[in-house]
């Protein structure tokens, strides 16, 4: 028997996410076949999106300094985060796409927890956007669940942070700490990350298995902001010495909230998920913490 070739749409061209999917998938799921549409402008709306098993979501604004944005701005998120994401999908469900991939975030469950504040979102945890651009993921899940029918299943994921080579965020910068600082602070925190390949795998599974649902995958391990740091220097053939001597001033810095307090706890707060709700029934973390910090350092997804 023929095995079937699932087709899959990717929304966003040249994203992060989209461009780092549709490599991994040339290079590991020969079940899969992908396509690029750009969502600028009002071209794709004059595309055809029949004969595709799957849109994946991925065009959206990320989350950016959200202290100083003026009402305009914060519409502009709406209209690309919720408004375009709920055109998109409408416009799969009319030409007879079979399943919507839908990528949110664990900014849906609020801000992280400060420095020695645990943070742990549970499945009875409530959905608490702390801004605006958490609160325009919740819109875009609460629309595409509207539209869900038995011939069109939504898909909804919401990571904590992905890294990998080429990220954006807080990985970068601290690679670029981990290889200029001559030591780093010592903050034992723990964070839920997912690496960019295991979420190729997660979301090829989600094609594949032809699921629906919200799902919530992340790396096997928490990961200390310290250990990360640490390990990233070991990549580059460095030993970067940990120190306490400012955990009083971070502290202080992170009670004080603002910019520089939400940059503090961003990086050294805690935020995780139970395990429990990132198990699924195949496995998709394929690479381990230190493996994935390894293969992005050396410039590998």
């Amino acid at each position: 028997m023929e095995q079937k070739v699932y087709r899959v749409l990717i929304t966003g061209a040249n994203s992060y996410i989209g461009t780092g999917f549709e490599n991994w998938i040339r290079e590991n799921c020969p079940e899969i076949r992908t396509a690029t549409v750009d969502m600028r402008g009002d071209g794709w709306r004059q595309e055809s999106f029949a004969g595709y098993d799957a849109v994946f979501h991925v065009a959206g604004l990320a989350h950016a300094d959200v202290g100083k944005v003026t009402e305009e701005q914060k519409r502009f998120y709406y209209k690309i985060n919720t408004e375009l994401t709920i055109e998109c999908a409408k416009k799969a469900k009319a030409d007879g796409v079979g399943q919507f991939i839908f990528m949110s975030s664990m900014i849906v469950y609020g801000e992280s927890g400060g420095i020695g504040k645990p943070k742990m979102i549970t499945k009875d945890t409530p959905l608490a956007p702390a801004n605006f651009y958490g609160d325009s993921k919740v819109k875009a899940e609460e629309g595409l669940r509207e539209l869900e029918e038995e011939n069109f299943k939504i898909v909804i994921l919401r990571p904590p942070m992905i890294y990998g080579k080429g990220s954006k965020g807080n990985y970068p910068l601290l690679a670029k700490m981990a290889k200029k600082l001559p030591f780093f602070p010592k903050e034992r925190n723990e964070r839920s990350m997912l690496y960019i390949g295991n979420l190729c795998k997660f979301v090829s599974l989600m094609i594949l298995n032809e699921e629906s649902g919200i799902f919530c995958p992340q790396n096997t391990e928490y990961v200390c902001t310290s250990d990360l740091v640490q390990a990233i220097a070991a990549e580059a053939g460095k030993k970067i010495p940990l120190t306490a001597v400012f955990h009083p001033f971070l502290l202080l810095l992170g009670k004080l909230g603002g910019k520089p307090g939400g940059m503090v706890n961003k990086a050294f707060g805690n935020m995780t998920y139970e395990k429990g709700m990132s198990e699924y029934r195949c496995e998709y973390r394929i690479c381990d913490f230190r493996e994935s910090v390894h293969l992005t350092e050396c410039g590998k997804n």
